[in-house]
């Protein structure tokens, strides 16, 4: 442990300055790119007379916990102040359980501020299959700081506090929690069998505890020549290894992880917590058969989220990234062990090392669920629904950042411990030669490891806080003309001309309409509903609606207009829309005179330089 616990002033000093990273790292422009979805979810859940009769809307509900939780101060805040309210609430809880979950690896003032920053950088730099915990407002973030807490209680060897911790993730978020716990339980396994540092390749004990117990008791009691002297401040506690600071020593258990049987309370416990999250994810499929599920399934995996659910939808050059930073936390396992820091998975190293290698096994199980896609399509589509390569984009990042911490520091302190314990006179600081060795000191493997850490996240962090000053549209609008859409929603809602309950025909990509009009759509990409029924009637709106018959081209009508007038009545008779909001320029028809448009013979009842809006009833 520290010499001094830290102070309240402190502690509060780095909660803050963590704080502001993630505020920079995350403060995009309202609406990001999920908020409209579970914010606008969320304002439903309170106020059913928010877009009623909307059928992504009136879809079920997955996260009940966060509308409860977070959606009644919609009752009397604005939509932006609501999100702006919920990103400052989480980026101040991730905070806090970030700078408990540092200092129990790395217990020295400050460093919680770095590992914070080199997270943001690698979290966004080096993810995989989009996952992300800085940012927008939704359900997610407060899962990950009950995660990060209850990672920091399983550091702490209190087991049951972190299984409770992970249920309540899970309450909120069921497959944050639900993974988290899983790899607490890989976790648990090889600590309990008294394995070395895991991913270093190697036992740091050799043969068990034997080992570990011959190792401290040669330490404690070394032959009195290769004693050291006494310390001279009798508050610093002398170091289980002499290779690194008494600080970074934390206490080891004696004895292997807690039994099954003993930890029956902490797996009651998470499973009662998380049960809020695990009926509405289960009810999703209740009274479906087994064929109408599973097309469902194959719906939501293979056409709607395969860049998240499928390693044949990710991007290559994503997987190389994150197997790269993957590798290199391999190699600090060999460097923490070589350096001493890693005895024993019962460390919190250690054990978050075993945890990281528990996520690192889920995607890896994932992986070869994937394989089933091409023997069994139904079957794999079943199972990689649940997001098998997610949490790995968090915890090796985490991994990386929090390891490098605490490899520097057991680097860097030693020497000024010895610098401060053999002082030199002035005589021999000012003797020839000594800049050299300041250079050389300079150039030691610590000092490099902490330029490698800082530069990078002091670079991110930069860049971000210069996005911030120059604000652009928000991720959220995939569309031509931010301005142009802007103008088009607000005539919606200020000419007075467009009922409250009317609904509108949108662009397929449109994500924002909602959010800047309160008027319902019929159905759009973005909006996916969760249950089994629901998804099947959102394809079939989509496929009616968009999709194009030519065997060779697009795929989907872009813009809408395109179908003709003829068809958009249909489509507005069936599904009762009132109104089409679409691009004015088609795709390329180039020809002499310039760009062609489509017409339609519908009443045009607004128009900018990129959007038009036609009456259809």
């Amino acid at each position: 442990m520290p010499s001094t616990p830290p102070s309240r002033c402190q502690v509060l000093a780095e909660i803050v300055l963590i704080f502001a990273v993630f505020a920079i790292q995350g403060a995009w422009p309202v609406p990001d790119v999920n908020e409209p979805y579970y914010l606008g979810k969320a304002i439903h859940f309170w106020n059913p007379d928010w877009l009623p009769h909307d059928f992504f809307m009136d879809s079920p509900d997955t996260h009940k916990v966060f509308y409860f939780t977070f959606g009644w101060l919609s009752l009397w805040l604005p939509k932006t102040v609501l999100a702006w309210s919920g990103r400052a609430l989480s980026w101040a809880l991730l905070a806090w359980a970030w700078r408990r979950l540092s200092f129990a690896v790395v217990p020295k003032a400050w460093w919680s501020v770095l590992t914070a920053a080199m997270f943001a950088c690698l979290m966004e730099r080096c993810q995989m299959a989009g996952e992300w915990v800085i940012g927008g407002v939704e359900a997610k973030p407060f899962a990950y700081a009950f995660v990060f807490l209850g990672i920091e209680a399983l550091l702490r060897d209190r087991w049951n506090r972190a299984l409770a911790l992970f249920g309540a993730a899970a309450a909120f978020h069921v497959l944050v929690g639900g993974w988290a716990a899983v790899a607490a339980g890989v976790a648990w396994w090889l600590g309990g069998r008294g394995q070395g540092a895991v991913g270093s390749g190697q036992s740091a004990v050799g043969s068990g505890q034997s080992a570990v117990a011959s190792r401290q008791s040669a330490v404690e009691n070394p032959p009195s020549a290769l004693r050291p002297p006494p310390s001279a401040n009798p508050q610093i506690p002398k170091s289980p290894n002499p290779q690194i600071p008494a600080s970074l020593n934390l206490q080891i258990s004696k004895s292997p992880n807690p039994s099954l049987w003993s930890l029956w309370l902490g797996i009651l416990g998470g499973l009662l917590l998380a049960s809020p999250g695990i009926i509405p994810a289960v009810a999703l499929d209740w009274g479906v058969d087994r064929g109408t599920a599973q097309k469902a399934h194959e719906i939501y995996v293979f056409e709607r989220l395969p860049h998240h659910l499928t390693l044949s939808g990710i991007q290559p050059e994503l997987i190389v990234r994150l197997a790269l930073l993957w590798i290199f936390w391999l190699l600090l396992g060999r460097w923490s062990r070589r350096a001493g820091l890693l005895d024993d998975c019962r460390q919190p190293l250690g054990r978050l090392r075993a945890f990281v290698s528990g996520a690192v096994a889920i995607t890896l199980a994932g992986a070869a669920v994937n394989l089933l896609m091409f023997v069994d399509r139904g079957l794999a589509a079943d199972l990689l629904r649940y997001y098998w390569y997610r949490l790995t984009d968090v915890m090796i990042p985490l991994g990386v950042a929090v390891e490098m911490a605490a490899l520097i520091v057991g680097r860097l302190t030693p020497a000024s411990q010895q610098s401060s314990d053999n002082l030199k006179s002035s005589r021999e600081l000012t003797a020839p030669g000594e800049p050299v060795k300041r250079l050389r000191g300079l150039l030691a493997p610590g000092y490099c490891l902490l330029l490698l850490a800082a530069i990078p996240a002091a670079w991110n962090v930069g860049d971000h806080a210069l996005q911030r000053l120059h604000p652009g549209a928000p991720r959220s609008h995939r569309i031509p003309s931010f301005a142009d859409w802007r103008a088009a929603c607000r005539w919606v809602v200020d000419s007075g001309e467009v009922p409250a309950d009317a609904k509108f025909l949108l662009p397929r990509d449109a994500q924002t309409f909602k959010w800047y009009t309160g008027r319902s759509d019929v159905a759009t990409w973005k909006d996916v509903p969760q249950g089994a029924k629901s998804l099947l009637e959102w394809w079939r709106r989509i496929q009616d609606i968009y999709a194009t018959d030519f065997p060779e081209g697009p795929r989907w009508y872009e813009p809408l207009t395109d179908v003709g007038t003829k068809r958009i009545r249909e489509l507005g008779a069936k599904y009762h829309a009132d109104y089409l909001l679409s691009e004015r320029v088609p795709p390329p028809l180039r020809d002499n005179t310039g760009w062609s448009e489509i017409v339609l013979g519908l009443d045009a009842v607004y128009k900018n330089k990129t959007y038009i809006i036609y009456r259809i009833r």
